[in-house]
C-alpha cells in the first residue's frame, strides 16, 4: 500500500511556530508530528509514503536522509510552485509512478482512524475514490459530506455558512483513490481535490464516503496544536504519554501541571506552567506563569513574567521579566 501525505503547505495559522519549520516538523510530545502521521499509516499497512512537499521540503530531507521514516519508505516529491490539494495529488502521484489503489492523507491530521476498513470498503464497493469522514459540532469551516444510504456521495460542501449544512460529517482528510482520480486533474495549474475533483466524482456518482467516529483533530492550530499533545499525555489515545521530556529540568519548587516539556527545556524555581507546551530548549524562568500557552524552541519566558490565554512564542523570544502577555503571538 502506498500513501501520498500532503505536507507542501505554509502553516500560517500556526504563525510563528511555522515562521522557519514546516508544520508537519513540529515535535508532538517527542517526536515530529509527520512520523506520528506515518507511523500511524503503517501500522494499517502503507510501506511507501510520498511526501507532496513545497514549503521548506530541506526540513524533511534533512531529518531523514536514508529516506525511512516510522518504518515506511519515503519518497520526495517537491513541488516547483504551490499546486493547491489536488495538483499536489497530482504531481506527488506522477513523481512516484504511481498506477495502482493508493491513500491519500493530510499530513496536519492525527487520527486513529481505521484505513484498513476504508481500503476494504472502497474496492467492495468498486469505488474510484473513497474518502473518511468524521462528525464535528461545527462543520461550517470543513467541507461537509453528504451520502445516500449506501454510501455514495450526494453532495460535497466545501465550508457551507452556518447553520445550512445537510449533515454533521465532514470530509477527514483521508482518501483511498484509484490512480484514474489523478487522470482527472488538470496539470500545470492550482487545482482544489474539495472544490472541483470531487465534485466531479459525485456528478459521476463515482464517490463514496465511510462514516468514523475514532479520535481526529486537524493539529494545524495553536489550539489543536496544544491539545493532541494534552490528550496524549491524558490517555485519551491509549496508554498515556510521558509529558516530561527525559533531558528536561523542573527546579524543585517550580509547578509543572498536565503539561508537555520537551527536551532540553528548563521549569525554574518558582515558575508555574499549566495546561501549556514548552518546546526543546526553551527556559521558564523563576516566578514565570505560562497557562494553555506554546512556548516555542529556544523561546525564554522571563523572571515573573505571565504567559497565557493561548500565546504563542516563536522561536528564540525572548519575553522581558514581568510581562505580561494575554493570547499574544511574538513575532
Amino acid at each position: 500500500m502506498r500513501a501520498v501525505v500532503l505536507v507542501g503547505g505554509f502553516g500560517t495559522r500556526l504563525r510563528p511556530l511555522t515562521l522557519a519549520t514546516p508544520k508537519q516538523m513540529l515535535p508532538i510530545v517527542d517526536r515530529p508530528m509527520i512520523e506520528r502521521v506515518i507511523g500511524s499509516l503503517a501500522a494499517h499497512g502503507v510501506s511507501e509514503a510520498v511526501l507532496s512537499l513545497g514549503y521548506r521540503p530541506d526540513a524533511f530531507v534533512d531529518a531523514y536522509p536514508t529516506g525511512r521514516c516510522a518504518g515506511v519508505d519515503l519518497h520526495y516529491a517537491v513541488e516547483p510552485e504551490p499546486l493547491d490539494t489536488a495538483g499536489a495529488v497530482r504531481f506527488a502521484a506522477r513523481s512516484a509512478g504511481i498506477d495502482e489503489t493508493f491513500v491519500v492523507v493530510n499530513g496536519d491530521v492525527l487520527t486513529d482512524l481505521d484505513v484498513s476498513i476504508l481500503w476494504k470498503l472502497h474496492h467492495e464497493r468498486g469505488a474510484e475514490g473513497t474518502i473518511a469522514l468524521t462528525p464535528v459540532d461545527d462543520p461550517s469551516r470543513y467541507g461537509v459530506v453528504d451520502t445516500d444510504d449506501d454510501g455514495r456521495v450526494r453532495a460535497f460542501i466545501e465550508k457551507p455558512p452556518p447553520g445550512t449544512a445537510p449533515t454533521n460529517w465532514i470530509n477527514a482528510g483521508t482518501y483511498v483513490l484509484e490512480p484514474s482520480v489523478v487522470d482527472r486533474i488538470d496539470d500545470g495549474r492550482k487545482v482544489s481535490i474539495e472544490r472541483e475533483t470531487f465534485p466531479a466524482m459525485v456528478d459521476d456518482a463515482r464517490l463514496y464516503a465511510v462514516g468514523s467516529e475514532a479520535y481526529w483533530v486537524d493539529a494545524g492550530t495553536p489550539s489543536t496544536y496544544l491539545q493532541v499533545q494534552l490528550d496524549l499525555i491524558d490517555g485519551v489515545r491509549g496508554d498515556p504519554e510521558v509529558g516530561l521530556h527525559p533531558s528536561a529540568q523542573v527546579a524543585d519548587g517550580a509547578d509543572v501541571t498536565h503539561s508537555v516539556v520537551m527536551a532540553g527545556a528548563s521549569v525554574e524555581a518558582g515558575a508555574v506552567v499549566r495546561d501549556a507546551v514548552v518546546m526543546p530548549g526553551a527556559r521558564v524562568a523563576a516566578g514565570a506563569r505560562v497557562t494553555a500557552s506554546l512556548v516555542g524552541p529556544g523561546a525564554t519566558v522571563g523572571a515573573g513574567a505571565i504567559v497565557d490565554e493561548l500565546s504563542v512564542l516563536g522561536d528564540d523570544v525572548v519575553v522581558e521579566p514581568a510581562a505580561e502577555l494575554h493570547a499574544v503571538h511574538m513575532p
